[in-house]
């Protein structure tokens, strides 16, 4: 069978499958810690459960706009826009079926052949494989490791070619829980102006986050006259536990908002009713709240401190970057590389065959000299994976 060229390059996503054959082999009797999976290991607050099970009773199992319901395009532009200068136009907000596919569509509506990307480095596994489905060329820019890989404009203006379109970050970052300041993103956001780029900015993980404030810095936070055009991604997944419920929302200018629109007509059309009505109640209650949302991001704070103790403890030869939001610990691995394992890829299947720990290697990120483990587990299951990957990787 011939296959067309638009998925000639395209790889399947590593930490799925990583995390995949961590279930399988689970499933099998093996005594597996699974510490790859990218969600929260809480269920959706019944509240927000609740109201999907409710709509679906009365009947709420439709169709919907393209673009998401006019309610929850309302609420999503208020959640991202609160406390900013930027107008909260629902207009402006496409709902997606998940914040994966709100940045897909910005990338296939925005680039295309002879089109160069920039994308921060390491970076989350999927952003090349959009660009590559757009037949844009994927450009990795990894800042300075001291600098928890935060790119400077420095970094973007010795990487970037004539061909430049745009540009991918996210903060906090997947795979390393490093945050942008608000500074920062303003520098960023100034160079795209100038080099006429668009700025992608992925905040799926903006409220799990341990330094000041509510939330981490985000693009939106920057002065509307002072950046050019921005595509800002958020969700309910993360920050809510909704990850299977496959809710994502985007605000950009309403041109776009409408190109992106038409696109998703065609290709999905709306994201799921029930889950767009959880969704509505979700960021209608999501100011009130302070239980289940609060004990989540108190989990995620304890396990970060928790495994940052473990590894200086356990494994101070292998260095790590200290998260400052999300729910991942990005470390370097390569003082185990030996004749026999020579890579990230090798060495976390060593740790998955002798320790019965499932973790990521740095290639799906983009540095096969990493791995990236998620504390999106319990304590015991964070402590035991930590404690087998010491004993392991000592021997």
């Amino acid at each position: 069978m011939n296959y067309s060229q638009n998925i000639a390059k395209l790889q399947p996503s590593a930490t799925i499958a990583v995390s995949t054959l961590a279930k399988k082999l689970a499933a099998e009797g093996r005594d597996i810690i699974n510490l790859s999976a990218g969600e929260p290991d809480f269920d959706t607050p019944a509240w927000i459960s609740e109201a999907a099970t409710e709509g679906i009773a009365k009947g709420r199992t439709r169709y919907t706009a393209s673009s998401g319901m006019p309610e929850l395009r309302r609420l999503a532009a208020e959640y991202m826009t609160e406390g900013t200068a930027h107008e909260a136009d629902p207009a402006r907000v496409v709902v997606s079926a998940g914040a994966k596919q709100s940045l897909f569509n910005a990338c296939f509506c925005l680039f295309g052949p002879g089109d160069e990307v920039l994308i921060g480095s390491p970076y989350w596994t999927s952003y090349p494989e959009m660009v590559t489905l757009a037949r844009a060329a994927p450009t990795p820019v990894a800042g300075n490791e001291s600098r928890q890989f935060l790119l400077t404009p420095a970094d973007l203006e010795r990487a970037a070619s004539p061909a430049a379109r745009g540009l991918v970050i996210s903060t906090p970052s997947n795979p390393t829980g490093a945050v942008y300041s608000t500074a920062q993103l303003a520098d960023l956001a100034a160079w795209a102006k100038e080099r006429g780029v668009t700025l992608i900015c992925d905040e799926i993980y903006r409220e799990i986050y341990f330094g000041p404030g509510a939330r981490a810095p985000g693009v939106l936070d920057l002065d509307p006259e002072a950046v050019g055009h921005v595509v800002a991604v958020n969700g309910m997944s993360k920050a809510f536990a909704m990850t299977g419920w496959r809710v994502g929302f985007s605000y950009t200018t309403i041109e776009l908002a409408m190109k992106m629109g038409a696109l998703q007509s065609h290709v999905s059309l709306n994201a799921a009713t029930p889950s767009q009505v959880a969704s509505v109640e979700g960021l209608r209650r999501a100011q009130p709240d302070g239980g289940d949302r609060k004990r989540m991001l108190e989990a995620f704070r304890r396990r970060r401190d928790l495994v940052s103790r473990l590894f200086d403890e356990l494994l101070p030869g292998f260095p790590y970057v200290k998260p400052d939001g999300a729910f991942y610990l990005y470390f370097r691995v390569d003082a185990a590389f030996d004749d026999e394992v020579k890579t990230a890829g090798a060495l976390c299947s060593r740790l998955l065959e002798e320790a019965g720990v499932a973790i990521v290697p740095g290639e799906a990120f983009g540095d096969a000299r990493y791995a990236r483990m998620s504390t999106a587990s319990s304590d015991e299951d964070v402590e035991a994976g930590v404690r087998r990957m010491a004993a392991t990787l000592a021997s």
